[in-house]
């Protein structure tokens, strides 16, 4: 179905969670990177299968989306990932791990009540290297600023 091949091939990740974070759908992307098949994860705690990601701060952010059915966003500037995956450019970048963006929001069922939490994660490491070197770049351009080129004062 084309639905389906769309799901397994879109390049972001996409994480069902229950309400108490037990992993219902896990698409391609998330198996590429994790190298955890759906099988493998369908009805595991999310903490259990990623002890990386700080259960406390995640659940900071997801308790307003499931009380109020809010959207929560995180930025890689704030926090670099949710999913330690490596990078999987490594001769074309500098990063050793994925940066991620990620958008969280809530599923309902008929009553409208939260019963699942889709997770949408998506890879900026391109932005995040891209601004890091600009960032570099812009202190060695300031302290050049301040040195004679002659004297090197």
């Amino acid at each position: 179905h084309w639905l389906l091949d769309m799901f397994q091939t879109v390049d972001v990740g996409l994480v069902v969670l229950t309400v108490d974070y037990k992993i219902q759908v896990w698409n391609g992307f998330m198996e590429n990177h994790s190298g955890l098949t759906p099988r493998q994860v369908r009805d595991r705690h999310l903490f259990d299968l990623f002890s990386e990601i700080d259960e406390d701060w995640l659940r900071r952010k997801c308790d307003p989306v499931i009380l109020l059915k809010n959207k929560a966003f995180t930025i890689w500037e704030q926090r670099p990932y949710i999913f330690k995956f490596r990078n999987y450019r490594p001769i074309t970048g500098s990063a050793d791990y994925m940066y991620q963006n990620s958008t969280i929001f809530p599923i309902t069922d008929v009553r409208g009540v939260v019963t699942h939490l889709c997770m949408i994660i998506y890879d900026v490491t391109d932005v995040a290297t891209s601004r890091q070197e600009l960032e570099s770049m812009n202190g060695q351009l300031r302290q050049l600023s301040k040195t004679d080129f002659l004297t090197e004062l």
